[in-house]
């Protein structure tokens, strides 16, 4: 029976294309092993506001840091982020017609993080909305697999797929850029990419935002979310 594995590093509150990813897979694992990017979706995302689409994000300490793995980047302890977080989301969706069901629960999830890491406060938000999409895909770390040193890009994908016996690789589509797809072939592990296409549904404010956060669907469609991702 084929076994698909799909790999990405623990982003900020995703789209939900990230969902789609982890609902059509066997197995997911959070990269967290690989070097950190700054000013990426890692540590940031975009809601919707009556101005259109703003930034949300979780400060980290990056100067002089250069080269950390994901797993290894702290968040700034001199900024009172969560806090920030909170404000803005409950007053940009307080009139949402889910919000009443989904905010008490990310500000629990919020107010009980006691980790200064940004992956592991990423993932426990992925964690949380993949319960709200009742996605039971098998989720894993990177970080906690016992991987060949010192392996980059396709070779760590490919190791990573064969640790979970998989022999299919779903890819996001940005990875037709960077991967080795002669590499997959070689090693018996079908190469696919996801088609994932953003559903339009009633938000708040004006005309319609595509991509936004996965928070913007689920305020606005609450459970009628998990019906996008297949």
């Amino acid at each position: 029976m084929p076994n698909t594995i799909a790999i990405h590093q623990p982003n900020f509150l995703p789209w939900l294309g990230y969902f789609h990813k982890i609902n059509n897979c066997d197995t997911f694992v959070y990269l967290d092993n690989v070097q950190y990017t700054k000013n990426s979706f890692q540590n940031r995302n975009k809601i919707k506001t009556p101005q259109g689409a703003q930034w949300i994000s979780i400060p980290v300490l990056s100067k002089g840091k250069f080269g950390q793995l994901t797993k290894d980047v702290e968040v700034n302890p001199t900024e009172k982020w969560k806090e920030k977080l909170l404000k803005t989301i409950e007053m940009n969706y307080k009139k949402a017609l889910y919000f009443t069901e989904y905010f008490p629960k990310f500000q629990t999830i919020l107010e009980k993080i006691n980790s200064n890491k940004l992956s592991d406060i990423c993932i426990e938000f992925l964690e949380w909305i993949c319960q709200e999409l009742a996605i039971t895909t098998t989720r894993k770390k990177a970080s906690e697999l016992i991987l060949s040193p010192d392996l980059k890009s396709t070779d760590l994908l490919i190791e990573i797929c064969k640790i979970n016996t998989g022999d299919i690789y779903l890819s996001g589509a940005g990875g037709s850029n960077y991967q080795e797809e002669a590499q997959f072939k070689l090693n018996n592990i079908k190469l696919i990419y996801s088609s994932f296409k953003y559903p339009q549904y009633d938000q708040l404010w004006k005309e319609f935002i595509p991509n936004l956060s996965v928070l913007d669907i689920l305020f606005n469609c609450g459970a009628e979310a998990k019906n996008y991702l297949k």
